[in-house]
């Protein structure tokens, strides 16, 4: 009789010398743990599975994830939980601002699970935050990275630009062909109309948008990407390393080279974004104080706004 064998788990492929970093393990990134602990806060740094956690909580930065830590939607490239979410902590937008004052940010990234199952989808929490941090840390920048607010945008979209964030990102995350398989809970135009309505309403808050790479997608399918965010004004562009979660979720089809990031991030910047990131680490929030500090720059130098170009004219 033959001896039967366990049939073998298909293995993710291996990450490349590029993409691969260190285990936190600094006191800083144990501070900020403890922080967030303590105030009873979410991050997507965690939530998210980040390469960049080491790294980002050891300098005390961390993106503050609002709403709880439970999304009402199932992306398959996110490792977010899914299911039904508790009610909203009425304490959360001023824990947010004790973290923000307490770890001395000049510039803080607020994002959110999906939440399907609340009237206005959570956008009354944003509101709620950006408040409080203007209360408590007048000082700090704010940059809200938001769901779709499905069905609910448009009303989202007004209450949160009168608000007044400094920058509004919304993450495309992929082509508009592999939304069915990758973000199936969402539409592509209606990402790009919300960050066009953002625009639309307060031209002086910077937009911003990130995808995905290594998901099967197509160079020509990038550059159209590119191409309708520049038609919706956005100003910034993020883009990085898709990375397999868990092997439950989508695959990862290639591991885009360094080189090929970098020939991205050229024909982005000539299709006229203010800003680019394009890395197999770019995550939406990684280095977004000084980004947000290029961004403002870039703007100002458009606009013939500079000190240099003040000065040649002195």
């Amino acid at each position: 009789m033959t001896e039967m064998t366990p049939l073998a788990r298909p293995e993710r492929p291996r990450k490349p010398d590029w993409i691969r970093v260190k285990a936190p393990t600094s006191l800083g990134f144990a501070e900020t743990k403890g922080l967030m602990r303590r105030l009873g806060l979410a991050t997507v740094c965690e939530e998210a599975a980040c390469p960049n956690i080491g790294e980002c909580w050891t300098k005390k930065h961390a993106t503050v994830m609002i709403l709880g830590d439970t999304c009402t939607r199932a992306c398959a490239f996110c490792n977010v939980k899914t299911g039904m979410p508790r009610a909203v902590d009425p304490l959360e937008p001023e824990h947010v601002a004790v973290a923000a004052a307490e770890m001395g940010l000049s510039h803080i990234v607020i994002t959110s699970v999906d939440r399907d199952d609340l009237p206005d989808g959570g956008a009354s929490q944003f509101v709620k935050v950006i408040q409080a941090l203007r209360r408590n840390t007048p000082s700090t920048t704010i940059e809200i990275l938001t769901p779709d607010f499905r069905n609910k945008a448009q009303a989202a979209v007004e209450s949160i630009v009168e608000a007044r964030p400094d920058v509004y990102n919304h993450n495309l995350e992929t082509v508009p062909r592999l939304y069915p398989t990758i973000r199936p809970g969402a539409r592509y135009y209606a990402s790009l109309r919300l960050l066009e309505s953002v625009k639309r309403h307060d031209p002086s808050i910077f937009t911003k948008s990130g995808i995905m790479l290594g998901l099967g997608e197509e160079r020509l399918e990038v550059h159209q990407v590119m191409d309708d965010m520049r038609s919706a004004d956005i100003d910034f562009l993020t883009m990085g390393q898709y990375l397999q979660p868990t092997p439950r979720h989508a695959k990862v089809a290639e591991f885009v080279t360094p080189k090929a990031f970098d020939a991205y991030a050229g024909i982005a910047r000539a299709k006229g974004f203010l800003l680019v990131a394009s890395s197999p680490l770019t995550r939406s929030s990684y280095h977004a104080g000084d980004d947000f500090e290029r961004l403002r720059a870039a703007r100002e130098a458009k606009l013939g706004k500079s000190p240099a170009r003040t000065l040649a004219g002195a």
